[in-house]
């Protein structure tokens, strides 16, 4: 399934299960019985050291861009510059947006909103994109302390076709934006 889709989100996380409980196995086969018991942590590492393996094969394919998305989840907290590349390149090799949308909340949730406000701007297209992508970017900013930006993307949703599906996200951003410059 991955060869034909490698954005096929329900097969990776499956096959990234199979390879997380092989990878803990191995660790409790390969230990020396006189030695101290492998801790969970070191279990837990060399599960994401595999799922990594994995998401770096899936990721040599021009149209992967989820591998990507797990690759620098498994990196955000070690390696910022590695993280940004592999999602800036998701971004950049989806079309639909769906992977900015991962993107801005991958970096959203590692408290790194400048970040994606940054990744947000450079690859956001409004007309084209799920509208998803512009609340991610409208929370990033806010998050970011720059409600004027805010203010932009959540205007830019105004370039989307579909007007009923952004309606009643940019009134929920908007109830977002003002309770965030009450609070400043």
């Amino acid at each position: 399934m991955l060869s034909d889709d490698p954005n096929n989100e329900r097969a990776f996380v499956a096959l990234a299960e199979i390879v997380r409980r092989r990878a803990a196995e191995a660790t409790i086969a390969d230990e020396d019985p006189l030695a101290a018991p492998t801790d969970d942590g070191e279990r837990r590492r060399a599960a994401d050291l595999a799922v990594w393996a994995l998401g770096e094969e899936l990721a040599g394919n021009p149209r992967a861009w989820y591998p990507l998305i797990e690759v620098a989840r498994l990196s955000v907290a070690d390696d910022h510059e590695g993280t940004l590349r592999r999602l800036t390149t998701a971004a950049e090799r989806d079309p639909s947006g769906r992977a900015l949308v991962e993107a801005l909340a991958l970096l959203r949730s590692a408290d790194m909103p400048v970040d994606a406000v940054g990744l947000g701007v450079g690859h956001w297209r409004p007309r084209e994109h799920d509208p998803e992508v512009g609340r991610q970017l409208v929370l990033a900013s806010i998050e970011a302390g720059r409600p004027l930006e805010a203010k932009q993307h959540l205007a830019a949703l105004d370039l989307h076709p579909d007007t009923a599906a952004t309606a009643e996200l940019k009134l929920e951003l908007a109830h977002e934006l003002a309770r965030a410059e009450q609070n400043n």
